[in-house]
Formats: structure tokens, sequence, C-alpha cells
């Protein structure tokens, strides 16, 4: 199995400390987080992205917070706690994993509201490492099912990042890519730019290359091309949130990737871990999907690429539905259409 050489994020004594994703490629930059608000600016602004990795850091940031008010009377301690909640579900929408997170360190404190406030403290600092290895956990079990699926010699289109960097460790598209490489399979990645905030060039691009795996840089516009000519075999993307029934949100371009990849009749599989499955969503017509800041695609690197009044969207995801994904890639096994089933027997639940 191919080892990440860098943390995406990690508890400290000092506090939180994150690598600045929006400094790659073109600096290792790593910030040392102390508050609460802080880490909660950081996964709005983009400084650490991806639905695992936000939702470590949501939990870690919870967690930050209940230490750092320790000294407060008991009842301002809990009203504190309470507070933080709302603060991180605040950040982003689309990703389910980030009010997994918040859920699970809310039970936590609730169930454990009568203990004093260093104790509840103390728990929720191990809650948010366990969240933390459970995450990483998972994405080497999507790797080891995951590599089942790629030929001894392939070539791989990906989309955004879902490699270590969106994650705790390792990675769920990129760690099924990992994973098949160490176990000596001959991988050749193809990487979409990911246009407007290009985590494919940005982040995919540098992962593998420190990785060692040889990959291919294309813009998004160049991906049904490339199929055409017979140059891609499969297709691996992650997914911010799946509905019950096998929709699923995932970085923008994603829909238009598994329509030009059903017409080749290229195999499109979704690697992502138990805890992206809401299964309190019937369809991906119930995902919300978050609209970004016009300037991510008016401006680049603060210089205008576009007319000043132009009209702008620009929707940060699009849900692509279940009928054009071959499998779903968890840590608890491959689901395979019907997803509806499929997807219930994987999560455990009875709806």
């Amino acid at each position: 199995m191919k080892k990440v050489t860098f943390k995406t994020i990690e508890w400290t004594e000092n506090g939180v400390v994150m690598i600045d994703q929006r400094a790659l490629p073109a600096r290792e930059a790593y910030l040392t987080l102390k508050t609460p608000e802080e880490i909660a600016d950081a996964i709005k602004k983009m400084a650490i992205r991806g639905a695992p990795a936000i939702g470590v850091a949501a939990a870690m940031g919870i967690a930050l917070g209940a230490k750092n008010f320790t000294s407060l009377p008991p009842d301002e301690f809990k009203s504190k706690v309470e507070a933080l909640f709302p603060l991180f579900a605040s950040t982003r929408p689309t990703a389910v994993n980030l009010f997994w997170a918040i859920k699970r360190m809310k039970n936590l404190f609730e169930e454990k509201i009568a203990s004093s406030p260093d104790r509840i403290a103390a728990l929720m600092v191990l809650e948010a490492h366990a969240i933390m290895e459970e995450d990483i956990h998972a994405n080497r079990r999507i790797g080891e099912f995951g590599s089942t699926l790629i030929p001894s010699e392939a070539s791989v289109l990906t989309h955004c990042n879902a490699g270590a960097l969106a994650t705790a460790g390792h990675g769920t598209a990129l760690g099924v890519i990992r994973t098949a490489v160490g176990k000596g399979k001959k991988v050749r990645v193809f990487a979409d730019e990911t246009r407007p905030f290009l985590q494919g060039a940005r982040l995919t691009a540098w992962e593998l290359i420190k990785d060692g795996i040889p990959v291919t840089l294309i813009t998004d516009n160049m991906a049904g091309y490339m199929m055409n000519l017979g140059e891609i075999d499969l297709v691996i993307v992650g997914a911010d949130r799946v509905a019950a029934n096998g929709d699923l949100a995932n970085k923008i371009g994603t829909y238009s990737l598994s329509i030009l990849a059903k017409e080749h009749g290229i195999p499109f599989y979704v690697a992502a871990p138990v805890s992206t499955i809401d299964m309190s969503i019937d369809s991906g017509k119930g995902i919300p999907i978050e609209e970004r800041n016009r300037e991510e695609i008016t401006h680049f690197h603060s210089i205008p690429v576009a007319p000043e009044r132009v009209h702008v969207r620009n929707p940060a995801f699009d849900v692509t539905p279940h009928a054009n994904v071959t499998a779903i890639i968890t840590e608890r096994g491959i689901a395979r259409p019907p997803y509806r089933l499929a997807l219930n027997e994987i999560t455990g639940s009875r709806s």
C-alpha cells in the first residue's frame, strides 16, 4: 500500500494543524488554528476541503472549543459548546460528513451533559481523534475493495480531489488507486483540472507526483475526447453526499463525466465512506447544492478574466443519477444496482 507522506489535519498541543490547500502546489504551507472560529473559517474558505476532511475538521474544532472553555462556569461552558454546533453546520451545506460529525459530537455532549467541563472536553477530544482514525481506516478498506475493480494495467480518469487531502489520510478515489499501485498494478491517472477551483490540477496532480504515480493533467473539456481515443479504461470519483437511491452529489462536472462514460461504455465508480450515505434523502433532488462566490469564476489570482458586470452561476456541486453509476465502493463492500436495496444493507438502514 502506498503511504501518504503528509498529514492533511492533525491535533497538536499548539492547536489544530492543517495543510493550507489554497497554497498548493506552489507552497506546502501549514496553518495552526487555536480557536473553533478559525477552524470554521478554514472550512468555509476551503483551506481544508473534501467531505471526510471537513467532517474531521469540524469534530476537532468542536473539541478544541470545549477544551478552551473548561475554565468557564459550567452553565457558560455548556452554552459556549452548544453554540459551536450551528457554527460548523453553517460552513458548507452539501457534504453530509460534516453534519454526521457534528451530530456525533453533539450526541456525546448531550450524553455527558451532567459531567464536569474537564471531563466533557476530554471525552470530546477523544471522540474527534476516533473520527479521524476511523476515517483513515475506512479509506484503507475502500482502497482494498476498490482495487479489485482495477485491471492489472489501467488508465483511470478522476475528477476533483478525492485523495489524502480530502480525507484524514489515504483518500477515497485516490485511495483506491494508491492501494492498486501498492499491489503492483500499473495504473496511469488522468486528472481533470476541475474548474473553477482547480482541485485536480493543484491537488490531485500534486498528491500523485508526490507518490510517484504517473499522472497526466487534462482540462475538463478534454475528457470526452480522451474516452473517444480509447485512452480511459475507467472513471473513479469521490462523493459529498449519496442519497438513498444511489444518486450522488460530487464536484461540479461529475454529472457530465458520468454521461460521457456511459456513452463510451466505460465503468463509472464512486468511492465514498458510509458516513457519506444519507438515507434520509430519497434522491438527488433533495441534496442541497452550495453556490459559491462569483469571483472564483470571474477572477484568477485576483486578475479579472471576465467582464465586471457579467452574470455568474457558480454551483460547487452537481448531482449524478444512480443510473450512470456502475458501483459505489464503501468500507463495508461494493454496492451495485439496485442501489436502494444495496445501500440499505450496507448502512443497516430500515428505510
